[in-house]
């Protein structure tokens, strides 16, 4: 394939400053290989390209285009040609489980991999925690800046890490502000910005109980465990404390989200808490007559006490599929018709599309 970096300083130059610099690139690759294939890495710093992108497949239907970028907020913004009908939208997520699974056997391997996280060059390096900082430093702050998305980066930095505290949370934007001492309304801008560059994303509450009134504040994640023990200096995660149960949690859902995107579901996403404290972590909807409430649980024992979400939401939906995913050592459904389901069987039935979503 053709590889054009928009990293480096003099292929940035050169596209910027020459109108026909993709044309001429086109025309020396093909002299030169058969394939097809053109991938141009960060197109949001030149969004003009994307109307020579256009031009060339217009002239050229052989032509197929690979853009990846880790912001969508400066194409958005610049009023760039997106190509509209000419070319769909992926979105990449850290390393999953059917990647890495040779590495995913025991308690102690997924204790490393919410410790590191999922990100490629990371997740196998010698030095995790220094190439973590690093990321942070060069990455989320230095392009940030370069993006000229923020003004006070100073308090964007502040924001960063309270984000990490509220990871896997329901997001208060006030309390958020008093804590980063940033007014709630830049705190809502700043996690704009940050789903808008692929930092973290909100999780939508479920409100659809009739009979128990639902929260309506999301669920913050940011897109990465290991981002997040980075961000709070966290250098060791153990079963049993908090902190594993909050990643334990994050990681299921990631995983899940990725299996809906890379297997282009339909299925709908969100997480239900009702004013009265019950909960279940992820409610999946393909219709009102198909769906799922899952609990992730960071134990080795399910008690009746872990069902109590989950029941009270199947008042209002008998039908939904009621699962936990958990650290149980065996796979059995309980008195109460809910399955249990330990965590390696639950990533192997999801990826292996057993579980119908």
């Amino acid at each position: 394939a053709l590889y054009i970096n928009l990293l480096s300083k003099r292929i940035f130059e050169d596209y910027s400053l020459k109108a026909n610099a993709l044309e001429s690139d086109l025309a020396l690759h093909q002299r030169k290989s058969s394939s097809p294939i053109v991938i141009i890495d960060e197109i949001q710093k030149l969004p003009d390209l994307l109307d020579e992108i256009h031009n060339q497949i217009e002239l050229n239907k052989k032509w197929r285009f690979i853009l990846t970028g880790s912001s969508a907020r400066k194409l958005k913004r610049s009023g760039a040609n997106l190509l509209g009908g000419r070319a769909s939208w992926r979105k990449m997520f850290p390393l999953t489980y059917v990647e890495i699974s040779n590495k995913l056997r025991t308690i102690s391997d997924l204790e490393h991999r919410l410790l590191v996280g999922g990100l490629p060059s990371i997740f196998d390096s010698p030095e995790p925690f220094e190439d973590l900082d690093d990321y942070i430093q060069l990455y989320l702050n230095e392009e940030i800046k370069a993006e000229g998305l923020v003004r006070n980066h100073e308090g964007f930095h502040r924001f960063l890490l309270v984000s990490a505290l509220v990871n896997a949370k329901q997001v208060n934007f006030t309390e958020i502000g008093n804590d980063a001492q940033i007014p709630p309304r830049t705190i809502h801008d700043y996690f704009q910005i940050i789903e808008d560059t692929l930092i973290g994303e909100m999780l939508l509450p479920f409100t659809e109980t009739p009979s128990r009134k639902a929260t309506c504040a999301a669920k913050f994640y940011l897109f990465d465990t290991g981002l997040v023990n980075a961000l709070l200096r966290r250098v060791s995660v153990c079963v049993g404390t908090p902190e594993f149960g909050d990643l334990f949690e994050h990681f299921v859902v990631t995983e899940v989200k990725a299996f809906l995107s890379y297997f282009g579901k339909k299925t709908e996403i969100f997480f239900w808490r009702s004013t009265s404290k019950f909960e279940v972590d992820l409610i999946l909807k393909k219709s009102r007559s198909k769906m799922w409430a899952i609990e992730i649980k960071a134990k080795n024992t399910i008690s009746s006490k872990d069902c109590k979400g989950l029941l009270a939401f199947s008042e209002d939906y008998p039908e939904v599929k009621k699962i936990i995913v958990c650290l149980e050592g065996r796979h059995f459904i309980n008195e109460d018709k809910i399955e249990i389901i330990p965590i390696f069987d639950f990533l192997k039935m999801l990826w292996a599309d057993e579980l119908g979503l």
